[in-house]
């Protein structure tokens, strides 16, 4: 076999090992994904592109305030919704008429929200919502501009559903930096 020959089934050995490791990391490690509309202001804003870590439910549960990345019940055109954990499984979730969340009974405290949810925004939270056990309920930091588990488009997210953890901000380069998440 001449020299030429075996170098170039060594580059194309090279190219198709460094393809297929790119894409076992895209399947299995990270994926880039892009905020699409208003729902998580002010934490995340429309055109932020995001690395969306697949690999840490692997070995450990998600925890409430994780902003989490899973696909609609009809996913046709590859895109997803990026929500904040509010309720784990087990747990009932409530929203009064005043805006203020429940778990268990329990007064939620927490930041995140961008406003005081109005009494249009309740949706299914305005009765007790008993979540499953393998079941998360999940919200917009936007609350009153989600489409989340409080209507019946998305309702309670079971953990297969997760496609893994919103970790960077990669785009825009002045708002690099790590999601907020507890």
């Amino acid at each position: 076999m001449s020299e030429k020959l075996k170098e170039a089934i060594g580059t194309i050995l090279y190219f198709g090992l460094v393809i297929c490791v790119t894409l076992l990391f895209i399947k299995y490690v990270a994926q880039r994904t892009v905020v699409d509309g208003q729902s998580m202001e002010p934490t995340l804003q429309n055109a932020d592109n995001l690395i969306v870590d697949k690999i840490s439910y692997r070995f450990s549960d998600p925890e409430r305030f994780d902003v989490v990345v899973f696909p609609p019940y009809e996913n046709a055109d590859k895109t997803y919704y990026i929500k904040r954990i509010i309720g784990l499984p087990g747990e009932t979730v409530h929203i009064d008429t005043e805006g203020n969340i429940y778990i268990n009974g329990e007064l939620l405290s927490e930041g995140y929200g961008k406003e005081v949810i109005q009494p249009f925004a309740l949706g299914r939270a305005a009765g007790e919502v008993v979540l499953g056990e393998d079941e998360y309920f999940v919200m917009g930091d936007n609350r009153n501009n989600s489409t989340d588990s409080r209507s019946d488009l998305v309702g309670n997210v079971k953990r297969s559903q997760l496609i893994g953890r919103a970790w960077v901000r990669v785009w825009p380069f002045s708002k690099f930096g790590f999601v907020k998440h507890q």
